[in-house]
């Protein structure tokens, strides 16, 4: 019974009820794209996408999306590196009853990064953060893992957030990996010039 427990985890509307490291609530709360933060945060930012396919729904994505438990969906799985070293494991669901027109730039991403469309197009309505704490069992953690090449920890904190696009929904998690937490902004002020 546990195990099957571990399998969804507990989505929060407020960030305090996951004791998370200071340091990581900031990063979980950042109101902006976090793609434009983590370019702040690094000489060299890429999204490696892992894949682009239909997949069954996940059991805790099936509520918020409104979705029948076991229908597909449409799955988008990266990771965004900062200097080469993954930071944040990306997972992004769409249902396949969403068209062309809701999401247009969607199936040609690549590995271009989804953050860069959603925040700049006006007609994307974005919806509240959601914040939870992604256990082993978790078919998130199991990936994210995968997708590392480790073992990895027992608990990474995680955001999700629905987006809505004329008729179409879109749903975006962001699982933080440790190693966001030793990311520094890069200090972007212009050298001094030499008025003589």
């Amino acid at each position: 019974m546990r195990g099957a427990s571990l399998r969804q985890a507990l989505w929060h509307p407020h960030v305090n009820r996951l004791n998370a490291p200071p340091a990581l609530r900031d990063w979980l709360t950042s109101a902006g794209s976090l793609t434009a933060r983590l370019i702040a945060h690094s000489q060299a930012f890429r999204v490696q996408r892992l894949h682009q396919r239909r997949a069954p729904c996940l059991a805790d994505e099936a509520a918020a999306l409104h979705l029948p438990r076991a229908v597909q969906v449409l799955e988008r799985e990266v990771l965004l590196r900062c200097d080469g070293t993954p930071v944040v494991f990306a997972h992004t669901v769409v249902p396949l009853s969403a068209s062309a027109s809701d999401w247009p730039l969607f199936g040609g991403l690549g590995e271009r990064s989804l953050g860069s469309t959603l925040f700049y197009d006006p007609q994307v309505v974005r919806g509240e953060l959601e914040f939870a704490r992604i256990r082993a069992g978790h078919p998130m953690m199991a990936r994210a893992r995968a997708a590392l090449g480790a073992a990895g920890d027992t608990v990474l904190y995680a955001r999700r957030c629905l987006y809505r696009r004329h008729r179409g929904i879109l749903l975006v998690t962001e699982v933080f990996l440790p190693p966001v937490l030793a990311l520094a902004r890069r200090d972007v002020t212009p050298a001094p010039t030499n008025n003589k």
